[in-house]
């Protein structure tokens, strides 16, 4: 039996909007009925635009406050994007779904020039040191500007900040419909995406079983494992949305194959490794590949990026 009313706790901000307001669409077409509420609440990220996230430090910027509102009982579900998720939850909380994943890549937009056609020097927009290391050790002469704000904010900061390209996440720009925008799509191979990118997660009280039952139709199996190998490599490495590690996995089969990668901010010092296995085994085998990225060079390359931050 469905609850007869959920209240879901989002963002204010477009793209929050929008995947909120899908899961209540699903619940709806699913349970003819339902009585599903949207609650508006404001993160620490959102109120913060003016530094970059990477120095306002601490872990679930974008996810605390509605964590805080679930355990007062103030709403029974959050509808995250899986890359602001921390790897740890509140007692009594956890993630009970992951949605199918979107487009996972990096979009790069630009006044028609592709990445390959930058000219030296090139101003680029990004909010993720992930993207800005990897792009760095592509091209060490770019510069990295940092960029904050909704999709439609970082889209329009390509002239206002006269930049010759910004990157974001293709998922959120194809649920915006913003898709005619795009240059190009950056090859997971060259730009790997950040963990659980393109996947939705779906946060619950864990003794709630009624919405956790009425949840499990949205649940990916594919992806749940994906995003769950990817997170385990996170954890293992101790790291925030806001460090340069990227992980990527994917499905086939009964196969689980996992790509991870740690670097400088620079993009000067980097590991990258894969590992596959059994989907069964996601957890460890995003452990094990976090252990293999770590040995070899890894632990110190996020030392010094800690330490950075320290001194930020």
């Amino acid at each position: 039996m469905a609850p007869q009313r959920l209240r879901i706790g989002t963002r204010a901000s477009q793209l929050a909007l929008w995947q909120a307001n899908w899961v209540k669409s699903e619940l709806e077409r699913v349970y003819p009925g339902i009585i599903v509420e949207l609650v508006k609440i404001k993160t620490m990220g959102d109120k913060i635009l003016d530094v970059p996230l990477a120095q306002v430090g601490g872990k679930g910027l974008f996810v605390k406050e509605i964590e805080e509102a679930m355990l007062r009982g103030e709403i029974d579900l959050a509808v995250h994007s899986m890359k602001d998720v921390p790897t740890e939850f509140p007692e009594g909380l956890g993630l009970v779904v992951t949605t199918k994943r979107e487009d996972p890549r990096d979009a790069f937009i630009s006044d028609g020039v592709k990445f390959s056609e930058l000219r030296q020097g090139a101003r680029i927009g990004t909010s993720a040191l992930r993207r800005q290391a990897q792009l760095l050790k592509a091209r060490p002469d770019l510069e990295m500007v940092i960029i904050r704000g909704n999709v439609e904010t970082r889209i329009r900061k390509l002239k206002e900040d006269n930049l010759d390209a910004v990157i974001l996440a293709a998922a959120g720009l194809n649920r915006l419909g913003f898709t005619s925008v795009v240059t190009e799509l950056l090859d997971t191979d060259f730009s790997i995406p950040a963990i659980g990118q393109g996947a939705l997660g779906l946060e619950c009280r864990l003794n709630d079983q009624a919405t956790i039952a009425a949840l499990s139709f949205l649940n990916h199996p594919d992806t749940a494992a994906a995003v769950a190998a990817e997170r385990a490599l996170l954890k293992r490495c101790e790291g925030g949305c806001q460090v340069p590690i990227a992980a990527h996995g994917t499905v086939s089969g009964d196969t689980l194959n996992l790509v991870g990668f740690i670097a400088s901010v620079d993009g000067k010092e980097t590991v990258r490794d894969s590992i596959s296995g059994p989907a069964a085994d996601a957890v460890r085998l995003g452990t094990e590949l976090a252990d293999r990225l770590l040995a070899a060079g890894g632990k110190a390359i996020l030392e010094d990026v800690y330490q950075r931050e320290i001194a930020h």
